[in-house]
């Protein structure tokens, strides 16, 4: 099981209000400086207008450095899930994290949200690819169990995030709990609420891992003792916007390396 980070832990980086934009191969680097294991390319359009000489060459540099790629995109459509085992296999990656909605495709219930997957499940089988669904606030997570359970094959699991569900209203202890057997990979972020100017509402964003509510402990330590399957798991940011990019850049930075040495500390 090994520690590394995603594309969304260096989300201003490679954002367009950068001045230097960090490509992947240097979001690779980092990884390996910060001592990670593997990089999650996560939500990263320019991945699907690489031709298969760039994609060879980016799993290429992986190798070279010791790092296990992973891919994330978004939806469950077989279009979406076919266009993105194809480039996993370039890529030697042997997990794809997505969600059950996309822009463009919504099922329409259960039923048919297996009936995509299930469409798509041998190809993924016989790649060796293990497809994680996200749990997020656009879908409760009974819902995404119960759709687990119905495919009920060991190459479809729950990418776990309880910082999402936090915007539905369910406790991040009781979405561990609910998906814990099923993780195949474990997003790690902190969140935490602050009261708006004037006492009014509260505004809900990320913190620096350990300063935050995510009681990360008992969410490793849960899955470890549940999970059927190793999982990886993948350090995220939410990290606000302070003033000025270089400002916001290098708050990333510090939160990335408290972030790594807090999860290699504790588990």
């Amino acid at each position: 099981m090994k520690i590394g980070l995603s594309t969304y832990a260096f989300f201003w980086q490679w954002s367009e209000l950068a001045n230097k934009k960090l490509s992947l191969k240097e979001m690779m680097n980092e990884t390996k400086k910060y001592g990670g294991d593997v990089f999650q390319i996560c939500d990263y359009p320019a991945i699907e207008e690489m031709n298969d000489e760039e994609l060879a060459d980016i799993a290429s540099y992986a190798r070279s450095l010791g790092l296990e790629l992973e891919l994330g995109t978004r939806g469950i459509h077989p279009a979406i899930l076919k266009r993105y085992l194809a480039l996993a296999k370039k890529l030697n990656v042997p997990m794809l994290r997505s969600m059950y909605f996309s822009k463009d495709f919504t099922p329409a219930n259960l039923d048919q949200a297996v009936q995509w997957i299930e469409e798509v499940l041998e190809d993924f089988q016989q790649a060796g690819v293990t497809l994680g669904l996200e749990t997020y606030e656009q879908i409760k997570t009974d819902q995404l169990v119960d759709l687990i359970k119905r495919i009920d094959q060991p190459y479809v699991g729950i990418c776990l995030d309880p910082a999402n569900t936090v915007a539905s209203l369910e406790l991040p202890k009781d979405v561990i709990d609910k998906t814990a057997s099923y993780v195949v990979n474990l997003h790690v972020k902190d969140f935490a609420f602050t009261r708006n100017q004037g006492w009014v509402g509260f505004y809900y964003s990320g913190a620096p891992l350990g300063k935050g509510l995510l009681d990360f402990n008992y969410m490793y330590r849960t899955v470890l003792n549940k999970s059927k399957k190793e999982f990886n798991t993948i350090i995220e940011l939410w990290v606000n916007f302070e003033e000025t990019i270089e400002k916001t850049i290098q708050v990333e930075k510090e939160w990335i390396e408290t972030s790594m040495d807090y999860v290699r500390r504790n588990r």
